[in-house]
């Protein structure tokens, strides 16, 4: 029986920590901040043993998602930084992670990463096509756990802006090894600052209803 209970895919920006955003601001992300509560229900209800979370920031990268997903949790936790490798050698790198995991605990998978940031003028890096097509196609690819296209998206849409690409193949590396079956979930996604934020929970198939 697998060891892995839980898998999902997090945005990470700061504006949505109650300390950060004002109400005004986490008013327009309602659905992600309800959708992260959710599924912070389920990683606790799925008891892992220890929690693995992938992110390309060492701060917010993790400590957003984290209030979330598991304010509370007491086991262990692995944080994997990711750098700018292409998207292959991480999804490689997920497969080699699982290899080491411990038969009998029980883990949680977290990828943390935003989707474009240049969805609109007024965003970070500003408007570019690239951007709102990058955040389709990776949609579109996740649904249809087309992984073989998910891992060509920085080449499809270099200018796209992203940093959630890599952390989450690192995630789909791991459940390839696995050899779970997943279904994806896509709980929210929303864009109101030109980033885009998404979240979505991986269903494991022994995860608990």
């Amino acid at each position: 029986m697998t060891n892995i209970v839980f898998a999902c895919i997090s945005p990470h920006p700061p504006i949505i920590l109650p300390s950060v955003g004002s109400p005004k601001d986490r008013a327009k992300v309602k659905k992600t901040i309800e959708s992260l509560e959710s599924l912070g229900k389920k990683l606790k209800k799925s008891e892992p043993g220890s929690i693995i979370i992938s992110s390309p920031h060492p701060d917010w990268g993790f400590g957003v998602p984290l209030y979330f997903l598991a304010k509370d949790f007491k086991g262990e936790m692995k944080q994997h930084l990711i750098d700018l490798e292409p998207p292959q050698f991480y999804f490689e790198e997920g497969k080699k992670v699982y290899k080491e995991l411990e038969e009998k605990k029980k883990y949680a998978l977290i990828a943390s990463g935003d989707m474009s940031h240049c969805l609109k003028e007024e965003g970070p890096y500003g408007f570019h096509p690239d951007g709102p097509k990058f955040d389709k196609a990776l949609i579109g690819f996740l649904k249809k756990k087309d992984i073989k296209n998910f891992l060509k998206l920085d080449d499809y849409y270099p200018e796209a802006g992203e940093c959630g690409l890599r952390p989450f193949c690192f995630l789909l590396g791991i459940l390839e090894a696995a050899g779970l079956d997943w279904q994806p979930e896509i709980l929210s996604y929303e864009g109101p600052f030109g980033v885009g934020y998404l979240v979505a929970n991986l269903k494991v198939a022994n995860e608990k209803l």
